[in-house]
């Protein structure tokens, strides 16, 4: 079983919202289809989800969860497999804290979590720097 991947950064001096289109573009040309929480002062939520043959193995109510939280100088981004959640762009963001964001996934659900995270959590450390 597995969960999500965390990666901090401080000291970089990072657009957040450049950050968050920067992952954006990167699933667009994936193939991912994707949605975001309005941004707030707590951060934003993307998600993503893919269909053809990994809808046969994934939940279709799954969905890759990433989560940018903090500031330019100081941030976290979450990286794991959550719960689709409809109409994600207009939900509060206290109410995604205490939602599925993150779910334990199993083992067919982890070898795709581990090839997509790692690819995207590559880029976006090359993006920050």
């Amino acid at each position: 079983m597995v969960g999500e991947k965390v990666e901090h950064f401080q000291g970089k001096g990072t657009d957040l919202s450049a950050l968050q289109s920067h992952i954006e573009q990167y699933l667009k040309a994936g193939g991912f289809t994707f949605q975001a929480s309005a941004p707030s002062a707590q951060g934003v939520v993307i998600q993503a989800r893919k269909g053809g043959f990994l809808a046969g193995i994934i939940d279709a109510d799954r969905a890759m969860t990433i989560m940018i939280a903090g500031t330019p100088d100081d941030f976290t981004v979450r990286v794991g497999i959550g719960k689709w959640l409809e109409h994600l762009a207009v939900a509060a963001f206290e109410t995604l804290l205490i939602s599925d964001l993150f779910l334990v996934v199993d083992v067919a659900e982890t070898a795709w979590n581990f090839e997509i995270e790692d690819k995207l959590v590559k880029d976006f450390r090359s993006f920050i720097g």
